[in-house]
């Protein structure tokens, strides 16, 4: 090789080189540019609030409180619904012998 051939080789790698390092420096510079824009934006946190938790225990409570009044309601109408039930059986069983 003579020596104006390595020289036209080594040009040409130069200017490839210096291609390479531009795109690098682009590719950074829009790495840099992006994580200065995207910086994470803070959630503002919401402070304690007692009462909130108040009236939530109070629902709690009153929707329970209910609840076991309809069942104890359920379970006297149940018990009186099968008092009612034997008490009208025995009186047909009755009126069948007297028949």
């Amino acid at each position: 090789m003579s020596d104006l051939e390595r020289a036209a080789r080594d040009a040409v790698e130069a200017a490839d080189n210096a291609e390479l390092v531009r795109q690098i420096a682009a590719v950074l510079a829009a790495q840099q540019l992006l994580g200065t824009q995207m910086q994470p934006v803070p959630v503002p946190r919401h402070e304690f609030s007692a009462t909130k938790w108040l009236v939530i225990g109070g629902v709690v409570v009153s929707v329970g409180l209910v609840a076991a009044l309809f069942a104890v309601a359920v379970a006297i109408g149940a018990v009186c619904a099968t008092a009612c039930v034997l008490v009208l059986r025995g009186l047909w069983a009755d009126y069948q012998k007297r028949r």
